[in-house]
């Protein structure tokens, strides 16, 4: 199973599994962005004779707690246990304090998305994979979580809720084979960045990139997949915090907030 599988890492990684054979059930809001990922991995496979490949899509709003739970539900009940978890699906936002004291919505919704969704679901199909003693759940997180980016309290808070929850729930089901891997990606160039203008000159990977690295984790269940500089920043955090927190408040000085972080119309 695939979250947010209607676009950007979703997309691709549905696309990646299923050329190597995997059934995919494809999870995201949008009914139609959906049906045409289901209808192109089916071409693809009749096209070019995959082994299995098969794709099957739910239309979900996975912040909404009954329509994840009827959604386990009628998936267990088609399928049985779902035997990988992809919890993609997310929300990045990037505003400083200074605009963010009058919302909390701001914080409220990205850990609806980014932390309660996801894990809403695995808690939903846990039972099935303990029960057959086989499960792997990969999270698409960020390196922000060992960085401390300024500007994304909202959005890294969330994120790493999901990473330390997931590192403990790994321990408890380690005994049935039921493992968790954590990617802290760096940037991608996806939908939930193209309107972010201090984005556009940054290197970032594409799609189809990550999704190697998604596939990489579903095959080796590593415990986490992070960046060099990633390791490093953590590494620095502990050893010199205060310096490094000199040294991300002046580099945050060079990229202020976006006129739409600031609340500002557009011209016209």
């Amino acid at each position: 199973m695939v979250t947010g599988a209607s676009s950007g890492i979703g997309e691709a990684t549905a696309k990646a599994v299923a050329r190597r054979g995997a059934t995919v059930l494809l999870v995201a809001r949008r009914a139609d962005a959906l049906e045409r990922v289901r209808g192109e991995i089916d071409q693809m496979a009749r096209e070019q004779g995959w082994s299995g490949g098969s794709a099957y899509s739910y239309v979900c709003d996975l912040t909404d707690g009954p329509a994840v739970d009827a959604l386990v539900r009628d998936v267990l009940a088609e399928h049985g246990a779902v035997d990988m978890l992809v919890n993609n699906a997310g929300r990045s936002i990037r505003r400083s304090l200074t605009y963010s004291y009058d919302r909390m919505h701001d914080f409220e919704r990205t850990m609806a998305v980014n932390y309660f969704a996801p894990v809403r679901l695995t808690l939903g199909l846990l039972p099935a994979m303990r029960a057959q003693r086989f499960g792997h759940v990969v999270n698409v997180l960020s390196w922000g979580v060992q960085v401390k980016a300024p500007r994304f309290t909202a959005y890294l808070a969330s994120k790493t809720a999901l990473d330390t929850w997931s590192r403990i729930a790994g321990r408890e089901t380690y005994a049935d084979n039921v493992t968790f891997t954590n990617i802290r990606f760096p940037l991608v160039r996806t939908e939930m960045i193209r309107d972010t203008d201090v984005y556009h000159r940054s290197r970032a990977k594409t799609p189809a990139q990550a999704a190697e690295v998604v596939v990489r984790a579903l095959e080796d269940r590593p415990l986490t997949i992070s960046t060099a500089v990633g390791n490093v920043t953590e590494v620095l955090n502990l050893l010199a915090p205060r310096l490094m927190d000199a040294v991300a408040a002046a580099g945050s000085r060079r990229f202020p907030d976006s006129p739409a972080a600031r609340g500002e119309r557009p011209p016209g």
